[in-house]
């Protein structure tokens, strides 16, 4: 059985963020100017597309991000709201394609594809010699 059998295309869900001046630009690289800078939209992206199939996963997995193929496509000043959207187009035999978006207002902000794939968590742990805290296993 694999990972991916309850994951279709069609699926979609979307992440809502108030833009703070943390994620302008401008804060990370100085003199630049504070508007959304395009790392947090493609991060806002990923988590949507995270919470999309994340639903539909046995437990103890969880989906990774693996490509991102994204155009920012226009500024986004503090204060205001971006919607960041994922729906599935493909499932393949190693993990899933989304199409992502973002959205400020009705104004189309940034758009591309998203791949992710899907892992083990206790698997992928032991492989890496990754340890929880204690606190994060309850």
């Amino acid at each position: 059985m694999s990972p991916l059998d309850k994951v279709t295309v069609g699926i979609a869900a979307e992440t809502l963020v108030i833009v703070t001046p943390e994620m302008t630009v401008g804060h990370v690289v100085p003199g630049m100017p504070a508007v959304y800078g395009t790392p947090m939209m493609i991060l806002h992206m990923e988590m949507a597309a995270g919470a999309a199939v994340q639903p539909f996963l046995p437990a103890g997995h969880v989906s990774v991000g693996m490509m991102v193929n994204v155009r920012h496509l226009a500024a986004t000043p503090v204060g205001r709201t971006v919607r960041a959207t994922a729906r599935i187009v493909a499932v393949e035999a190693r993990g899933v394609v989304f199409e992502v978006e973002a959205w400020d207002g009705d104004r189309k902000i940034g758009d591309g594809t998203h791949r992710r794939g899907v892992v083990d968590v206790a698997g992928f742990e032991k492989r890496f010699g990754v340890t929880r805290p204690a606190a994060a296993m309850a």
